[in-house]
């Protein structure tokens, strides 16, 4: 007797890749592998969240109002055109399964996060990879893609795994040749670290007054909530509407809110996070140049460095050669990147560890 059969396009998916957490040998190995904060999170909000282990009985706020009000007051938003996600890629999720049917197309750049085929593969979709120039989105090429199926597109700026970003100006062009039917989802996952610089925006504004696009932001990255799984998004009414008749209810815990709160409130964590990862992305950029590896520019609290055929080591042999001395690095075979490693940047220490591990690794 044969069972259910799954839609066709699920057999496409490739199971989602973590960074490694483990290595043989070590009960605590260092682990930049995985983009997580490496001052860790804010102790406030690690108060906020302990404070509810008494509570645990009580269903979550599901409008979330309070972390609801405390995002569009931080970022001078309507709080209406909210949606918060189990991360973004509920989010994601959410969107493919609302704006996707199958047999619909989703476009992304060649180097794209790899949740977002899951969700669209997943609603049913075929997605489309544009190639990309130097390793950094290419609109032009993004906009070829596009053909009378095309219902959605994903963009990140910084993106990841290649740390790139591109300048705002591009994504407002991007966003202005889309067909109206065509939903752009903006994922800011990494856009704090980013911010500040002349040619970067968020691009809520362009959100506030479009009818096709959403910007997520994720509290995983700079404020080091990972582990409680909080992402959110905005978006005009009507997407944000549509998006809340499939949001599942009680999808952000009581804890996450509060911690989340708690770690928009503590400005003085947030800085000295994006302090670190200022002055570790261009100490480690400049260590892997002078080791003639390639880092590529980094926008992210990551960088992503593409291993030349002339070094000793390949990627794969770095990463291995690194684990074995207790030291997890992202290798992104996966991500069609084989000469490529990302390195989150971690505590001065760990940086260190990193840059005596690679003099050792390179030079034996």
């Amino acid at each position: 007797m044969s069972g259910p059969v799954a839609k066709s396009t699920i057999a496409q998916i490739e199971p989602y890749k973590a960074g490694k957490a483990k290595a043989a040998g070590f009960d605590k190995p260092i682990k930049i592998s995985a983009n997580e904060n490496a001052l860790g999170c804010s102790p406030a909000a690690s108060q906020a969240y302990a404070a509810l282990a008494h509570a645990l009985h009580v269903y979550p706020d599901p409008q979330a109002n309070a972390l609801r009000d405390a995002l569009a007051q931080n970022y001078s938003l309507e709080a209406s055109q909210l949606i918060f996600g189990t991360g973004s890629d509920e989010i994601f999720s959410m969107a493919c399964q609302a704006y996707l049917n199958p047999g619909d197309e989703m476009v992304q750049p060649q180097f794209a996060f790899a949740a977002w085929a899951i969700a669209a593969r997943a609603a049913g979709a075929n997605v489309i990879s544009a190639p990309e120039r130097d390793y950094t989105v290419d609109v032009d090429a993004m906009l070829a893609a596009i053909t009378s199926r095309t219902r959605m597109m994903f963009v990140a700026n910084p993106a990841s795994p290649t740390g790139t970003f591109i300048p705002f100006a591009d994504i407002r062009r991007l966003h202005g040749a889309l067909p109206g039917n065509v939903l752009l989802v903006l994922d800011g996952a990494y856009a704090e670290f980013a911010e500040g610089r002349a040619e970067f925006d968020a691009g809520f504004e362009l959100a506030r007054n479009a009818s096709n696009i959403i910007v997520t932001r994720t509290f995983s990255k700079l404020y080091g909530l990972a582990a409680l799984r909080l992402g959110w998004g905005y978006a005009s009414p009507v997407i944000i509407q549509t998006l809340n008749k499939i949001r599942l209810p009680f999808n952000a815990s009581s804890g996450a809110q509060a911690a989340a709160i708690a770690a928009l409130n503590d400005k003085d964590f947030s800085a000295r996070s994006l302090a670190r990862v200022d002055a570790g992305r261009a100490q480690l950029a400049l260590f892997l140049t002078e080791l003639g590896l390639a880092p590529l520019p980094a926008f992210a609290n990551f960088v992503t460095v593409r291993v030349p055929a002339s070094a000793p080591l390949t990627a794969p042999e770095i990463e291995g050669a690194l684990a074995e001395r207790g030291i997890l690095v992202r290798g992104l075979q996966n991500y069609s990147m084989p000469d490529c490693l990302r390195i989150t940047i971690g505590t001065e220490a760990e940086m260190q560890s990193l840059e005596q591990a690679l003099r050792a690794i390179l030079r034996a």
